[in-house]
């Protein structure tokens, strides 16, 4: 494993932003290649305001106003890490293009990482998981919102099917690429 990271390093920061719907994965992934590639990592989610993790716990879909404190928030956590010189990987839904833009932009060495799962594989992962704010509830109005990266976003797009270490492997073979 210590190889891969080394095939990783390049002469400019790398920030990848693991991005899906609530209960693609993102967390387990994220940490996976976290723990694959010797780098930090941050839980997104942790960066929500309290008022918006009061508005999902009650089962009400954030609005776009609602994200924009989280989605600086998340933009603030990658600038410090391109500014720093050091690679890191966050976590974030970004379902909206104008999102992605606010978080990655034109920022040289930053990579989308997109989860894709069928809604039936989400509801099933959503309807075990404990101890989240996030209800299944909310999953429909995630699907709805959400804008399917296009190919001049350079994402790397993976199927959640297989489990997170074949997930992160995959994506970590397609970073050195």
């Amino acid at each position: 494993m210590a190889s891969e990271a080394h095939l990783l390093k390049s002469d400019r920061p790398l920030v990848l932003v693991v991005m899906g719907v609530s209960g693609v994965g993102k967390t387990t992934i994220a940490l996976e290649l976290a723990a694959r590639l010797g780098w930090p990592y941050e839980e997104g989610d942790a960066l929500h305001p309290q008022a918006n993790v009061d508005k999902m716990r009650a089962g009400n879909p954030l609005s776009d106003a609602d994200r924009a404190p989280w989605l600086a928030a998340i933009a603030s956590w990658i600038d410090s890490r391109l500014a720093s010189g050091e690679p890191g990987i966050i976590t974030c839904s970004a379902f909206k293009r104008s999102y992605r833009e606010q978080i990655i932009g034109d920022r040289a060495g930053v990579r989308l990482v997109y989860l894709r799962g069928s809604s039936e594989t989400i509801s099933q992962r959503l309807a075990g998981r404990q101890g989240h704010f996030m209800p299944w509830s909310l999953l429909q109005s995630q699907l709805d919102t959400l804008e399917e990266p296009s190919a001049e976003e350079r994402s790397i797009v993976v199927d959640v099917d297989g489990s997170a270490e074949a997930i992160a492997g995959e994506i970590a073979s397609r970073l050195s690429c």
